[in-house]
C-alpha cells in the first residue's frame, strides 16, 4: 500500500498518524451494472507489493517542469481562436487526513470537450472534435497545497455500458505523490447535473456522502465576472472520509 496520504506532510511534533479508512465508502469491485467491472475485477486476493527505494524517493516535481499555460485548457491548446463551451474555473485543495493543505503536488486533469466528445483516436461519438481544445493540462499546488485551472465545462456523452447510458459531465484528476507508483485517480462532477442518479458508474459508490464529495459546487465567489463560472472541488488523500479514488478501491 502506498504512503500517499503522507505526500509533503510534517514528521515534526503534531504530526498526525494514519486515520482508519472507512472502507464502506467503496462500491465493490464487481459491479454488474457496470458492466466492464465485470471482467476488470479482481478474482483472487490483492497481493501488497513493497515500493522500491527509487519508487518512493523519485522524481521531484519543481515548477520548471511545467510550461506557463499548462493550467489554462482555454489556451494550451488553441490555433485559431478559443474553445466553444462554457467558460469554468476550477479550484480547491489537496488536503491531508488532519486538514493540512498538501504542497508541491502534481495534479493531473483531462476532460472531454464541451460537446462531450475526448480527443482520442477510440473516441467515435459524433459530436465534433473542437480545433482549439485539447482537453488535458497539470498543476502544482502551492504551499497551502492549492490548485486552480481555467477550462471549458465538459459536455455528457453516451457510452456502451446498457441500451441508453450516459456519463454526466466530469473532468478526471489525476494526483502524484513522490514517485510515479504513488498515484491516485478520481473524477469530478458538477453541482446539479441531472444525469448523476442515472449513471451506473455513480450509483455503484454506496455512501451518498461519499458521491457527494466528488461533486464540485458552484462557487461564485471565485467566478470572473462577465467572463467564467468557477467549481470548487476539494481532494482529501487520507483518512475516515477521504475522497474515492477509482484505482485504489484497495484503500489508498
Amino acid at each position: 500500500m502506498t504512503r500517499m496520504g503522507r505526500i509533503g506532510s510534517n514528521t515534526g511534533p503534531g504530526a498526525a498518524e494514519y486515520f482508519q479508512r472507512d472502507r464502506t465508502l467503496h462500491p465493490p469491485a464487481y459491479t454488474p451494472n457496470y458492466k466492464t467491472s465485470v471482467a476488470r475485477s479482481p478474482r483472487y486476493a490483492l497481493l501488497s507489493l513493497q515500493n522500491s527505494l527509487s519508487e518512493v524517493t523519485g522524481p521531484t516535481f519543481g515548477h520548471s517542469d511545467l510550461g506557463p499555460l499548462d493550467n489554462d485548457l482555454i489556451l494550451n491548446y488553441a490555433h485559431d481562436g478559443e474553445p466553444i463551451g462554457e467558460r469554468i474555473i476550477v479550484h480547491g485543495r489537496v488536503l491531508d487526513e488532519t486538514g493540512r493543505g498538501v504542497p508541491n503536488t502534481l495534479v493531473e486533469f483531462w476532460q472531454a470537450n464541451a460537446g462531450g466528445r475526448y480527443r482520442h483516436k477510440k473516441d467515435t461519438y459524433l459530436a465534433p472534435i473542437d480545433p482549439n481544445f485539447g482537453g488535458c493540462g497539470r498543476t502544482l499546488t502551492d504551499e497551502d497545497g492549492y490548485y486552480y485551472f481555467r477550462t471549458v465545462k465538459p459536455g455528457a456523452y453516451p457510452w456502451r455500458n446498457w441500451v441508453n447510458n450516459w456519463r454526466p459531465a466530469h473532468i478526471h484528476f489525476s494526483v502524484f505523490g513522490a514517485g510515479f507508483v504513488q498515484r491516485l485517480i478520481t473524477q469530478m462532477y458538477f453541482e446539479g447535473d441531472p444525469l448523476l442518479p442515472h449513471c451506473p458508474i455513480v450509483k455503484s459508490i454506496p455512501d451518498q456522502d461519499a458521491i457527494d464529495q466528488l461533486i464540485a459546487p458552484l462557487d461564485l465567489n471565485a467566478a470572473v465576472p462577465l467572463d467564467c463560472l468557477a467549481y470548487k472541488f476539494d481532494i482529501v488523500l487520507r483518512g475516515s472520509r477521504s475522497t474515492l479514488f477509482e484505482n485504489r478501491l484497495e484503500g489508498n
